[in-house]
């Protein structure tokens, strides 16, 4: 490029921006390896919890959140960290997608110390292929990736204007809201099976009203989840639970917990049906029809849900 030689009137000035934003090639690359590498990361967590916002909504409330704030919150983490991927990789834009992915960064950082002692060993995974449990290892992670995003934000070019990246915001957050709606409409009026093996038999689930509880003996919500369900009035409804794993110990897990209800070892099969996210989860069932899939279990749900449904008095 011919060099600048004249600071003379608009055409010298800016010629000497040009000059100012040069960057030596080393940099400019460390900055897009950076760049790269968070947005294949906070992409694809993202989008995990922008298509299965149900199962998300989950493991927030198993952190110590309300579980009211469950799916908006994990809507609203799952639009950022997609917000955050797409502008850190479009070079005028990653500054301010490195800011946001910091921010994010340090309130994660900043949650779990805080809540370190009661969440230690709780599961995080944030990232579809990598299995994190809170511990010191957990904040290595986030403190290496707050590094990479000071990296690709420090040496990138100065952002550009507000409109495309207002543009950009608003196509994440439509995208979000119709996936949220369409999964919704999914898991509506699904027709449950016929039967199901109930201690070696065939168990009709076609006539009257029937509550599937999806959980894992081993797991501390569902424990305290089917404590407070043995306490509601159930009426004719009948309680089938499901083991996602270790079914060898659910008569145990009945037996501790009080619940009255009766095992199947269809996993597999109730899972596809009725598209099962985590557990603890549950699904009310009518005359062989899905009539709501709840994912949340905490002091006021399922239970107005299953008042409301008339599954419970």
């Amino acid at each position: 490029m011919r060099p600048c030689t004249s600071v003379w009137h608009s055409r010298g000035r800016a010629c000497l921006r040009l000059r100012a934003v040069e960057l030596p090639g080393w940099k400019t690359k460390l900055s897009w390896v950076a760049a790269v590498l968070l947005a294949v990361l906070f992409l694809a967590s993202g989008l995990w919890k922008i298509t299965d916002t149900q199962a998300w909504a989950q493991r927030i409330t198993q952190l110590m959140l309300p579980g009211a704030l469950g799916v908006p919150l994990a809507l609203v983490v799952g639009i950022a960290e997609t917000f955050g991927a797409v502008l850190i990789l479009v070079p005028r834009f990653r500054r301010w997608g490195a800011i946001l992915i910091g921010l994010l960064l340090i309130a994660f950082i900043g949650y779990f110390a805080l809540h370190y002692s009661a969440l230690r060993g709780a599961d995080c995974s944030c990232f579809p292929w990598i299995k994190r449990a809170v511990g010191p290892q957990f904040f290595l992670g986030d403190l290496a990736m707050l590094a990479l995003a000071v990296l690709a934000g420090w040496w990138s070019t100065p952002s550009g204007t507000l409109r495309s990246m207002i543009v950009i915001a608003g196509a994440v957050v439509v995208f979000a809201l119709v996936s949220y709606g369409v999964n919704e409409v999914r898991q509506n009026g699904t027709r449950a099976p016929a039967t199901i093996v109930v201690e070696g038999q065939p168990y009709d689930l076609t006539h009257g009203k029937y509550f599937l509880f999806f959980f894992n003996p081993a797991c501390t919500h569902c424990f305290e989840s089917a404590q407070r369900m043995a306490r509601f009035d159930w009426g004719p409804t009948r309680v089938v639970v499901v083991p996602v794993e270790m079914p060898q110990y659910a008569p145990q897990f009945l037996a501790d917990t009080g619940l009255k209800a009766v095992i199947t070892p269809d996993f597999d099969l109730l899972k596809r049906t009725f598209r099962y996210t985590a557990y603890p989860f549950g699904v009310a069932v009518d005359k062989g029809r899905e009539k709501a899939v709840l994912a949340r279990f905490d002091e006021t749900e399922p239970a107005a849900t299953l008042r409301r449904l008339g599954f419970v008095k």
